[in-house]
């Protein structure tokens, strides 16, 4: 399904190229914040989407904090991969990329950020409506590449994005 356009060789190059609003304070004070807490609070959840998508902010600023703290626990805590993505998706302004993108850097385990650029970049041209079957493939295929050529998966998500960006 998934099928890599340029040499997993130049996942390393690509990511070099990589740079994107705001990355620094997500990776160096809210990812790690999220991962120690287990959760994300109102003010992580609006950052993560402002960094994702400014135009969804306000929108995921609406949401009461106590239920973004419930709702980002549980699928933070939760041993099952259809209710970590899809309970993300009650909050208001998360839909399935957004909900990757707290996953992504929230979670313990590697997850990939669902992201046109990305799909594109592994020959997926216009991405089907999302679905758990298409996230969990996509998720595992990205594990899978980012486990064989030794590279984190922010690594290859940032090669991912950029060679889209360079070239579609």
């Amino acid at each position: 399904m998934f099928n890599l356009r340029f040499n997993p060789q130049e996942i390393p190059y690509w990511a070099s190229r990589y740079h994107y609003l705001d990355e620094d304070s997500i990776a160096q004070k809210i990812a790690p914040r999220i991962k120690e807490q287990g959760f994300c609070t109102a003010d992580d959840l609006t950052a993560l989407c402002y960094w994702k998508s400014p135009r969804i902010r306000s929108r995921c600023a609406a949401n009461d904090p106590a239920y973004v703290q419930a709702v980002t626990h549980t699928a933070l805590t939760t041993s099952y991969e259809r209710l970590r993505i899809e309970i993300l998706t009650l909050l208001s302004g998360v839909g399935w990329p957004m909900a990757s993108v707290i996953l992504h850097w929230g979670h313990r385990d590697p997850y990939p950020i669902l992201d046109f650029r990305a799909l594109w970049s592994l020959s997926t041209d216009s991405p089907p409506a999302y679905q758990f079957d298409f996230w969990w493939q996509y998720t595992q295929f990205c594990r899978n590449l980012a486990q064989q050529t030794g590279v984190s998966m922010r690594t290859l998500d940032r090669a991912l994005w950029q060679y889209s960006k360079e070239h579609q």
